[in-house]
């Protein structure tokens, strides 16, 4: 695919972007540009190969830990979350499945409303964010939600049911959510330098989130310590590449498992997307796409299958990335028209 070096220059230069944008085929790396600051306040120019948080883009590492769950025999797709969380989360309808909160077709009222009106620097969290450091400490703030519609009735994107995901991984495997997932899917991808940082202790290679495009506000007081089932797992863009080919070589998940989850079964067009079960897919072409914003994240990745095309935009600011990847997206349109 060709990407135009002067175009692209005028979206860094548009919010302006931080953060690091790379573009793989195969084993060979065709581009590559880290932009900005990791860290701000310090003048610590980006590099390469920073580890930066992709927000909603680890609900993929929580739907791969669940269907290795599922092939182990240890849940099942059709299983009843009721079994599992007992008497927690009493508004859930008892008929909700594993299924329909990894496609997002659960109905369970959402803890964090993406349809609701909110500034990347609003504190939305009613829980001191540094009690979050496990799935079961979410389970307060996941309380108290009606059924917005019936299970299965339709899709409607939900952060709580991916943490109530972590919440059953927990009370399945006798682990945390994040040595869970670590064990599950981190280590038999490889993905060594893939993981969950406290934000309030991040080692020198892991970008801070910036809520806004100038200054030092950070998100540390606007989400989560550590990430958890709904995203927030910092990444490279060396492992994403890395993630996508273990992926598609079924060192992560069979390869049944994987077409269940790559089959498109609604359609986004508010984000010209359509989704999968764990994963999202462009809304007419052959082209994977996890994707995640927040406060202090902007990021996407597309992966082409047939040529093993992995194109990147990790952001570390709230808003930068999006220009950056409008140009990549309508570069892969171009190369697949």
């Amino acid at each position: 695919m060709r990407v135009d070096t002067a175009i692209l220059d005028e979206a860094v230069a548009e919010q302006p972007f931080s953060g690091v944008i790379a573009i793989d085929v195969g084993d060979e790396r065709t581009l590559e540009r880290a932009e900005g600051f990791l860290h701000r306040g310090l003048g610590v120019p980006m590099r390469a190969d920073a580890r930066i948080a992709i927000a909603s883009g680890g609900k993929a590492f929580t739907a791969l830990a669940v269907m290795r769950l599922i092939e182990q025999g240890s849940m099942r797709l059709d299983q009843r979350v009721r079994e599992l969380l007992r008497d927690d989360l009493p508004l859930i309808d008892d008929a909700v499945t594993v299924e329909q909160l990894l496609d997002h077709t659960s109905g369970i009222g959402d803890y964090l409303d993406e349809a609701a009106e909110w500034e990347v620097d609003d504190f939305v969290l009613p829980l001191p964010v540094h009690a979050l450091t496990t799935a079961e400490a979410f389970l307060p703030m996941l309380d108290g939600f009606a059924q917005a519609f019936a299970p299965g009735q339709r899709f409607a994107y939900c952060n709580g049911s991916y943490v109530v995901l972590a919440v059953l991984l927990e009370r399945v495997t006798g682990e945390s959510y994040h040595r869970a997932v670590r064990r599950l899917v981190l280590d038999p991808a490889g993905l060594d330098r893939t993981g969950f940082l406290p934000l309030n202790a991040l080692p020198s290679d892991a970008a801070p989130g910036y809520l806004h495009d100038t200054g030092d506000l950070v998100n540390t007081l606007h989400l989560p310590v550590l990430g958890n089932g709904d995203g927030g797992v910092f990444t490279t863009a060396d492992d994403l590449h890395r993630c996508w080919s273990a992926l598609l070589d079924g060192r992560i998940v069979s390869s049944a498992s994987l077409r269940a989850m790559m089959q498109p079964r609604h359609d986004v067009p508010d984000e010209q997307l359509r989704a999968g079960m764990g994963l999202f897919l462009h809304a007419s072409l052959p082209v994977l796409v996890l994707e995640g914003y927040d406060a202090g994240a902007s990021f996407c990745s597309w992966h082409i299958p047939a040529s093993r095309t992995t194109v990147s935009v990790l952001g570390n600011s709230s808003e930068g990335g999006w220009p950056v990847m409008r140009v990549l997206r309508a570069a892969i349109e171009a190369a697949l028209a």
